[in-house]
């Protein structure tokens, strides 16, 4: 069923469909009301003088169906770049039809393409289809690690 997937680099044309997908996520993740974004911010910060992160979007038989965001993070161990996937997310009546492992394929070699020594992302824990998704795909969990924050309002 994977024929009649495209996967390309989002443009500054589709920040609707990237904000809705965002907005489909945060839905299913039960985070919508945590979502602060706009439309204008996405333009600045994806498309703008700096771009901070980048964005693939899937489609399947011409419809958008999902999206990889992701940026740079660095290694100081490996001594190189790596991408950190944000968002990883396929809208749920197209789960199933090999979206979400050709957009992580893609990451992979986008990070082989820019020379990164790994790929990195976070998931819920109790978002069980994720992570046997993951496994599956041999990614491996980072046990030992607790993930700190400091939003915005400590700084």
């Amino acid at each position: 069923m994977t024929e009649n997937i495209s996967l390309r680099f989002a443009e500054e044309k589709d920040i609707p469909v990237i904000f809705s997908l965002i907005k489909e996520l945060a839905e299913y993740e039960k985070l919508l009301d945590k979502v602060t974004v706009t439309e204008e911010r996405l333009k600045e910060n994806l498309f703008g003088k700096r771009k901070y992160a980048e964005v693939i979007i899937a489609e399947l038989d011409g419809k958008p169906a999902g999206q990889a965001l992701f940026f740079h993070n660095f290694s100081t161990f490996m001594g190189k770049p790596g991408i950190y996937l944000e968002d990883l997310f396929v809208k749920p009546e197209f789960r199933g039809k090999g979206i979400g492992k050709a957009l992580l394929r893609k990451l992979i070699e986008i990070a082989k393409e820019r020379n990164c020594g790994r790929v990195e992302w976070v998931v819920f824990d109790w978002n069980k289809p994720a992570i046997d998704f993951y496994k599956k795909l041999g990614a491996v969990e980072m046990s030992g690690w607790l993930i700190y924050r400091l939003n915005e309002d400590k700084f």
